[in-house]
């Protein structure tokens, strides 16, 4: 049951659609490479939109109707996007959810350290990473600092021209025999994703209080980097204690290949479903059923936390919505969930011929084959999945078909191989209809992801298709 390749079928109008909807992609994704980034340009996008704050609504009391669009933000770390059908909330709604976290590093929160006159940022490592995959390529910092009089300092430092950027130092092959025998898990370990940040010693000033001279005579150019901080960001070391700082690979994302096929760029897991989701949701017109966008945080590292989607915001802002809708009552909120359909919007792991021993041919994602459904995910015997049944499988195979959307069923990897999970089986937990679907990436969890356009784009007409699900 081969599918065929989207590209193949194109015609001028689709083209230049196609090409409309990458550009914007990839601006999205070069401009906004943290999870509170992500979400406030998808505010942006959906106030321009019509979107009105749920907040604003609530302290109002202003009812809701069907057309009304609404959003609620969490901690500015995850965002939903409620959009009001003209059919009962609880005969359902459509959901589509992705997430806007990405493997990453961490600075910590005590991370300046000076040692033989270098001066680095000590990180934890975000989500699964390869950490060799990390060293010598140029570094940006991204993040916020909050200070205690209750102001928040937001950095970017490493995006355009005029900025320094940051790297991580890797050993000389000259030196590096020892080194290249380790396993690859070893080459690199995690206390050595240390950034460097300054080199140059701060000059003491006689003058200077006898104490500072004492720091600085220690550290000199740490006092310079702490200097630094000082004079263009208006933060002290200590203020880097209550921060939020995310190192990232600096540049923007980028055409890949000859004939410009491809996209290669920093954090397509998952924002290629979070950008194609949010545009399918803004882009939705009289929905018969309420369309609402998830775009979740923390789900790198198992979905935890206040801004995961193991949080209640979700649950707590459905029942806003219905009690703004005139829907009341507990029992309103459990029929609205358990009616529902949901698309857990997550890529997949693309076919890679140079790596074809773990993947399964018959059952894999192929670049440039369109919009990729997993009926199930998880590890070791499905450990771990949410396992779509059947008859939601044949729902979702009739709307993208009528819809003319290129589709593709895969597996992410043979079944020994290895495996991996979404936020699906969360939302499953309320007895809603979900199927994990996505585009197809080639070195995901990479600094840098590859992308296919027409699978890009195939997203977006998925999701559009699915909304419109009655």
């Amino acid at each position: 049951m081969e599918r065929p390749n989207a590209w193949k079928e194109y015609g001028a109008e689709q083209l230049d659609a196609l090409h409309y909807l990458c550009e914007g992609y990839k601006s999205f994704i070069s401009d906004n490479k943290t999870e509170r980034e992500c979400c406030a340009a998808s505010i942006q996008m959906a106030e321009e939109a019509g979107y009105a704050n749920l907040a604003e609504r609530i302290a109002s009391g202003e009812p809701l109707k069907a057309g009304d669009k609404v959003y609620a933000s969490n901690r500015g770390k995850s965002l939903m996007l409620v959009h009001l059908g003209t059919a009962p909330l609880t005969e359902g709604v459509n959901i589509l959810g992705a997430h806007i976290d990405s493997p990453r590093l961490d600075v910590k929160q005590d991370p300046l350290e000076e040692r033989n006159e270098l001066v680095t940022l000590d990180t934890h490592y975000y989500g699964g990473v390869k950490k060799y995959q990390w060293v010598t390529m140029p570094l940006a910092i991204h993040g916020v600092v909050a200070k205690k009089d209750g102001s928040v300092v937001n950095v970017v430092i490493g995006e355009d021209e005029a900025d320094p950027v940051f790297c991580i130092s890797d050993l000389l092959p000259h030196l590096g025999a020892q080194q290249m025998s380790k396993k690859a898990t070893e080459v690199i370990e995690g206390e050595m994703l240390d950034v460097l940040v300054g080199n140059r010693p701060l000059v003491i000033d006689a003058e200077a209080d006898g104490e500072k001279d004492a720091e600085a005579e220690k550290s000199p150019v740490k006092a310079g980097v702490v200097r630094v901080l000082s004079e263009t960001l208006g933060i002290d070391e200590e203020d880097l204690l209550s921060a939020e700082l995310e190192i990232v690979p600096a540049g923007a994302a980028r055409d890949l290949g000859l004939d410009r096929s491809m996209i290669l760029g920093y954090g397509q897991d998952d924002r290629v479903c979070a950008y194609t989701s949010l545009v399918a949701q803004l882009d939705c017109e009289a929905p018969a059923r309420t369309a609402v966008t998830l775009l979740v945080d923390k789900e790198e590292i198992g979905s935890v936390g206040a801004t995961g989607m193991t949080s209640h915001f979700f649950e707590d802002t459905m029942a806003e919505v219905l009690e703004l809708a005139g829907e009341t009552g507990p029992l309103a909120l459990r029929r609205c969930l358990a009616s529902s359909n949901m698309l857990s919007s997550d890529v997949s792991a693309g076919f890679d011929p140079a790596f074809a021993s773990v993947f399964e041919p018959k059952n894999s994602a192929y670049l440039g084959h369109g919009l990729t459904f997993n009926k199930f995910t998880g590890r070791g015997g499905k450990g771990g999945s949410n396992d779509a049944d059947a008859e939601y499988v044949a729902t979702i195979r009739r709307v993208m078909d009528e819809g003319g959307v290129h589709w593709q069923t895969a597996e992410l990897g043979k079944v020994d191989a290895g495996g991996g999970g979404t936020i699906a089986y969360i939302l499953a937990t309320y007895g809603m209809n979900v199927i994990d679907c996505g585009v197809p990436v080639l070195s995901m969890h990479a600094p840098w992801e590859a992308t296919s356009k027409a699978d890009v784009y195939e997203a977006y007409r998925g999701y559009q298709e699915f909304l419109k699900l009655a």
